[in-house]
């Protein structure tokens, strides 16, 4: 809810927003915040889907074929106000991609990024327009957000996991 009133404060004309997930995590996390928008400002938010997967500089390093995720984007991005959701951001790969794939919806008017938690361990310049929690970890660390009963909604919890140890 905290995240729906600083994107109104910023953005004067909430009703020109567009929220656009990556998957896995960022898919539920994106409607709440759509449902946290209507009750904040009274407007109704398109939501989209993003796979990045086509869009990574990692794909030729694993030597595998990845799978490819689902695509949603309700309309054009054209002149609006695009925000982009993730769970967890780390290295900033995934979000210069989901940026990259973004461009092939339209021209948005401005980019704003959304993550739940932010790791830091940034390998390029992507900042964060709004975060949930901070939490800084180790190299070999992992994080894992859950929710209720194993579906990603509130209350969330923040799970570290060491490299090497099962889940």
């Amino acid at each position: 809810m905290r995240i729906a009133h600083e994107i109104v404060e910023r953005n004067e004309e909430p009703e020109s927003l567009f929220l656009v997930a990556i998957p896995n995590g960022g898919v539920p996390l994106a409607r709440i915040l759509a449902a946290n928008l209507r009750d904040v400002a009274d407007v109704d938010v398109a939501v989209g889907v993003l796979d990045t997967t086509l869009y990574r500089d990692d794909l030729m390093i694993s030597g595998e074929r990845p799978a490819l995720r689902h695509t949603e984007m309700p309309s054009a991005v054209d002149d609006r106000c695009v925000v982009l959701v993730d769970d967890v951001v780390k290295t900033g790969r995934t979000i210069r991609a989901a940026m990259d794939a973004l461009m092939d919806f339209g021209r948005p008017r401005a980019v704003q990024v959304v993550g739940l938690i932010d790791r830091g361990h940034r390998e390029l310049p992507i900042k964060l327009d709004y975060v949930g929690k901070n939490v800084p970890t180790r190299t070999g660390e992992n994080v894992r957000l859950c929710g209720a009963n194993g579906v990603l909604e509130p209350p969330f919890e923040v799970v570290l996991v060491a490299e090497g140890v099962a889940a």
